[in-house]
């Protein structure tokens, strides 16, 4: 067992673009607490536990004593003596230097911050509720706290941003030299508030070209300032990279706790569902929440190419033949042909993997890799 990762939906509004599970239920807070340290204590949990995630949603809207109160609970119905990496997820408008203090005194070392962008303007477009003054007061106040891990998430292809903004908002970033940056292209996801601001031509969304060349201007100022690209998205100082996510990435299993958090076993994924109300009920009658998906071998495998070549560090061939037979590995080296032969996959020591010059490509790469 890799980690646990805990799904805290709570939302103080929802940002243009999210199509992840939230809410703003704030009147449910209490028990679904108790709920999450219910599900702990009947999990079986096999392993050590090495990284503890909170994310949402916002966990920094969940009040202090109630958050206090999650991780007494999850200490006391979990081992978590061998967590070496206690993150949870904020928004910079939450953090204040007692909320700082306050993550600090529960043993978080470790903080993902969604900033998305240094340019007000942009941030109102999404419907952010901070500005780029309060995401540079935000990490000040932590690493005053002691927290000196600390992740920022950036956006490109936003709504009216520019390759001049784009490359105001990685200066900024720079200047403050977070341990780890996530950056992420703007994805129009159907029944989000900014799906339909497309739709009625409110925004215009970015084309391919700007969206490419504000990557490459990412990775350029990115790795000129010494951070390694280790992921497609992600980018961290040298033994700064995301412990949990990457367990993620090389398929270890990890246990997800809440609504609408998933799980891995190793095998099989399963997931909570994703409605407050319906997780509450399941986990006070004593019954644990959770549908298995039992995945056929060739979904195994597509999702271990998929994984796998989003890294830096690539997959590995003798991976393939021990889990899935030569007939799989001749499949992938045979569909793989044409990219060694362009350059857009390169093979070493054992090892297949997608060079960074060709990330933006990834998607067809890995695409006519599957099964």
């Amino acid at each position: 067992m890799a980690g646990i990762y805990v799904h805290i939906p709570f939302c103080k509004q929802r940002c243009a673009y999210c199509d992840f599970y939230s809410t703003v239920q704030h009147h449910l807070v209490g028990s679904y607490v108790e709920a999450v340290v219910a599900e702990a204590r009947m999990r079986q949990i096999e392993g050590e536990i090495k990284t503890l995630y909170l994310g949402g949603g916002t966990p920094s809207q969940l009040p202090v004593q109630h958050l206090c109160s999650l991780v007494d609970g999850l200490r006391q119905a979990l081992d978590l003596s061998h967590v070496d990496e206690f993150t949870v997820e904020v928004n910079p408008d939450d953090v204040s230097h007692e909320f700082a203090a306050s993550l600090a005194g529960m043993g978080v070392n470790r903080v993902s911050m969604g900033v998305q962008s240094f340019i007000d303007e942009e941030l109102a477009v999404i419907n952010r509720r901070h500005d780029a003054r309060g995401a540079l007061d935000a990490i000040q106040a932590l690493r005053g706290a002691g927290i000196t891990n600390i992740s920022i998430d950036l956006i490109y292809g936003l709504p009216r941003q520019t390759m001049m903004s784009w490359q105001k908002t990685l200066g900024t970033a720079l200047a403050v030299r977070p341990q780890h940056i996530s950056a992420y292209n703007l994805s129009y996801e159907r029944g989000t508030r900014l799906w339909l601001m497309r739709e009625r031509g409110e925004v215009v969304e970015a084309d391919d070209k700007t969206c490419v060349e504000m990557y490459d201007l990412l990775t350029s100022m990115l790795g000129e300032a010494g951070y390694e690209h280790y992921e497609i998205s992600n980018f961290g100082l040298p033994g700064f990279h995301s412990r949990h996510n990457s367990s993620y990435w090389d398929f270890t299993p990890y246990m997800g706790l809440g609504a609408s958090a998933h799980s891995f076993d190793g095998k099989n994924r399963s997931y909570n569902p994703p409605s407050l109300t319906d997780y509450i009920n399941c986990v006070s009658s004593g019954k644990l929440p959770g549908v298995v998906e039992e995945a056929e071998w060739w979904e195994q495998y597509d999702e271990m190419v998929m994984v796998a070549l989003r890294t830096s560090r690539g997959l590995l061939l003798e991976d393939v033949a021990c889990r899935f037979g030569d007939k799989a590995l001749k499949h992938l080296l045979s569909n793989a042909k044409q990219y060694f032969d362009n350059g857009q996959l390169v093979c070493s020591n054992g090892r297949i993997s997608i060079p960074e010059a060709s990330f933006m490509m990834s998607d067809g790469i890995i695409r006519d890799l599957m099964w």
